[in-house]
């Protein structure tokens, strides 16, 4: 079951259910079998459980799972509305993108993703905050994974942890650090950047020192636009700290990328 949003849909059922019934996570790992610190995962959005296992675990709590469809990405569209009235800021101190840039230091890196999107006014839901960096810093990046106590994402498991932490090394370029989140995309060449400048207080621009701003990726625009461009965006903004007031592009070429 590898769709994140059903995983963390059955998950907060699951523990929902449970606790309508007042019972703990070991009780309901007696009644169905099935070990407490599953369960806790599964609750977590951290483990894909099966379709037998999902049976057990509501059989156990007297119910029985039924089926049923919806438009494609309907929960992304209900997610945008519940965003779009919510303060940038608060988007970004809930995705920890102050505290992860603020450590980032002189790494060489371009924000991206639904990161970029985000600092340019898109109500996106973002969970990660998105980077870029080139294959020519991988060791630098592996230096900081190190010394920020990374642990790297490792799909089978559905949780972080059990991996080697290099880039190079196999694996999704994905990492739990002191701060949140990171999902680095890998490039020959970082995108190219343009600047972007967030309204508000509490923006991580101060990480940068006074007149701080961010790069963000060509053709981004500072109003939300209708959703089906609101999804492109998910792949198609960039966006980087700055020192003060640079306004244009840093770079013109792109050069290839891979994000695993």
């Amino acid at each position: 079951m590898p769709d994140s949003h059903l995983g963390a849909l059955l998950g907060s059922t699951l523990r929902r259910q449970r606790e309508l019934r007042d019972l703990s996570q070991h009780a309901l790992a007696e009644r169905s079998g099935i070990n407490q610190s599953t369960i806790a995962r599964i609750e977590q959005g951290t483990r894909a459980p099966s379709v037998p296992m999902l049976v057990r675990l509501f059989a156990a709590l007297g119910l029985q799972l039924t089926v049923g469809v919806e438009p494609l990405d309907a929960h992304l569209d209900a997610r945008i509305d519940e965003l779009r009235d919510r303060p940038i800021d608060e988007h970004i101190h809930h995705l920890g993108l102050d505290r992860i840039m603020g450590r980032l230091g002189d790494l060489p890196y371009v924000l991206t993703g639904t990161t970029a999107a985000l600092l340019q006014g898109a109500p996106l839901p973002a969970e990660d905050v998105e980077i870029a960096v080139a294959w020519g810093d991988a060791d630098r990046f592996a230096d900081w994974l190190d010394r920020h106590h990374a642990q790297r994402w490792h799909p089978a498991w559905q949780e972080f942890g059990h991996l080697r932490t290099h880039p190079r090394d196999p694996g999704e370029h994905r990492w739990r650090v002191i701060g949140g989140v990171i999902r680095a995309t890998m490039c020959d060449e970082p995108p190219p950047a343009i600047e972007v400048r967030p309204r508000g207080p509490g923006l991580p621009g101060g990480a940068a020192g006074a007149g701080g701003g961010h790069r963000a990726g060509d053709g981004g625009t500072p109003a939300p636009p209708p959703h089906p461009v609101r999804r492109r965006a998910l792949r198609c903004g960039v966006s980087r700290l700055t020192g003060p007031t640079q306004s244009s592009a840093a770079r013109r070429r792109p050069g290839p990328c891979s994000r695993r």
